[in-house]
């Protein structure tokens, strides 16, 4: 990638630095009784919000099924509302197929298990601790006196001043970037049918084969696509970093060449895995 980098992602990342922080003036030193009071809190919260979603049941999806609307010509034209005006818009088939198998996995779910819903805060809560002090600037790091009350959303009225400068800082240089690239795409002789040959974004790579052309097969369901089937015509692999079967599309950068495409592409995963690829043509199948 030459532009939409494994470290412009992450720069990506670290533009809301400061989200859902609170200064609290007992952030200045580290306190047990502080973290273990603010840590109840939360995970009260967290049990409350996730009982209400794992007890929300999904008929209401149904509620605005035969939904009645107006022909906007119709309603800006201050003649009668009547039938004949109006349309009928009803959820698709297998849509309602999904909701109705919904609605029956819900009528036979087993109660609501607490102590594994609070298992789990605590495991997530965990993980966080360690990516914060790992991934945050480590002169603001040295300035925060419990790493698990940041993690738990707070901090000093300094640190929340310094991480709100930190991700304008890095909010400029991700858009610079940005601008930079789309002007460059820009100066591509590419049309718009090419670029949306390669439009995976979230898709989950299943199926990576290489030989005479290179295919790739995705699994759709994350995506905003149906077209689960990808092939570059004639190919010759620039980079192709392992661990990109099991990994998500995330970004691509496509570029003309003498003789075809120059395509990049990074993936979301363990290690963001890339792969750059040269070739003839790009098609592309639903199958």
């Amino acid at each position: 990638m030459r532009y939409l980098t494994k470290e412009w992602y992450e720069l990506c990342q670290q533009t809301h630095l400061h989200f859902g922080l609170r200064v609290h003036n007992g952030a200045y030193e580290s306190d047990e009784d502080l973290f273990l009071r603010l840590y109840k809190r939360k995970e009260k919260a967290h049990v409350k919000q996730e009982r209400e979603l794992y007890n929300l049941d999904p008929r209401f999806m149904l509620e605005h099924d035969g939904q009645v609307m107006t022909r906007v010509e119709k309603a800006f034209s201050g003649k009668e509302v009547t039938e004949e005006n109006q349309m009928v818009f009803h959820m698709p088939p297998e849509q309602r197929a999904h909701i109705e198998k919904l609605i029956a996995e819900y009528d036979v779910r087993l109660p609501f298990d607490e102590k594994k819903c609070k298992e789990e805060y605590k495991e997530s809560i965990e993980w966080n601790f360690q990516y914060k002090a790992e991934n945050l600037p480590q002169d603001i790091v040295e300035q925060i006196a419990d790493i698990r009350v940041f993690t738990l959303g707070y901090c000093t009225r300094e640190v929340m001043l310094q991480l709100k400068k930190q991700s304008a800082e890095n909010r400029r240089e991700m858009e610079r970037v940005s601008n930079e690239f789309r002007e460059v795409m820009l100066t591509q002789d590419i049309t718009d049918e090419i670029h949306n040959r390669v439009q995976y974004h979230d898709c989950t790579v299943t199926e990576l084969l290489t030989g005479d052309e290179v295919v790739i097969r995705f699994d759709t369901r994350g995506g905003f696509t149906n077209i689960n089937k990808l092939t570059l015509v004639a190919p010759e692999i620039i980079k192709q970093d392992g661990g990109i079967v099991g990994s998500y599309w995330l970004y691509q950068e496509l570029y003309r060449i003498d003789n075809g495409y120059e395509l990049h592409v990074l993936f979301g995963g363990a290690n963001m895995p890339e792969l750059i690829v040269h070739c003839t043509d790009i098609l592309v199948e639903e199958e």
